[in-house]
């Protein structure tokens, strides 16, 4: 069983975007895909990135069928914020985390791990998501925006990757200020990371390892 996590260089950036066409991609070649969002803030009456997720996992896998929203989840909060604050009551274990992976690993050839945030997210007081990738230890795909001031975002975040001697890959997300990218960050891009691909060009490349 492969596994791979999907970070991002912050939230609203397209985590949920990008794995949801890696559930496609990877399902188109043969992959029994499974997916896990080990935690989701935000949520009032449903897990919308779990819901849509599962939904997207239970059409190319039918170990996932009969799953709810809150089954490929460990811990949902209903404050919008970092885990570790919208954990009032501070019930986060990083035990159940780890169980909920292994646990939804045996429904699936490749488990898709979304992560919530950045790499650098406090789930509690001194455990962030880039510590729960370093215990996976997983391959890591970073997905960075394309919007001014992406570039001081990605190598912050590509260090930080480097830093834990992660296995990880990287792509932009091509959403925000698309008509300036090509004058204001692909240069640097072009200049600086040969091979760099975006989400609507290069993810079939990317693919082809698994």
């Amino acid at each position: 069983m492969q596994s791979l996590f999907i970070t991002a260089t912050g939230t609203n950036v397209g985590k949920t975007h990008t794995t949801l066409q890696l559930i496609e991609a990877l399902a188109s070649k043969g992959h029994k895909v499974g997916v896990y969002k080990p935690i989701e803030t935000g949520v009032t009456h449903t897990a919308p990135d779990a819901t849509i997720l599962l939904k997207a996992c239970q059409k190319v896998n039918e170990n996932f069928k009969d799953l709810k929203p809150l089954d490929i989840t460990a811990y949902t909060f209903a404050l919008p914020a970092a885990p570790f604050c919208a954990d009032t009551q501070q019930i986060i274990q990083i035990e159940k985390l780890i169980e909920k992976y292994h646990e939804l690993s045996k429904l699936c050839d490749i488990l898709l791990v979304e992560g919530a945030g950045g790499l650098l997210v406090p789930i509690t007081k001194e455990y962030t998501m880039l510590d729960l990738i370093t215990e996976l230890n997983i391959k890591t795909l970073l997905v960075t925006p394309s919007r001014l001031g992406c570039i001081n975002d990605t190598l912050l975040s590509i260090e930080a990757l480097k830093t834990r001697e992660i296995d990880f890959d990287w792509c932009v997300n091509l959403y925000e200020d698309k008509e300036d990218f090509s004058k204001v960050t692909q240069p640097y891009y072009d200049t600086v990371f040969e091979g760099w691909w975006s989400t609507d060009r290069g993810l079939k490349r990317f693919i082809s390892t698994y």
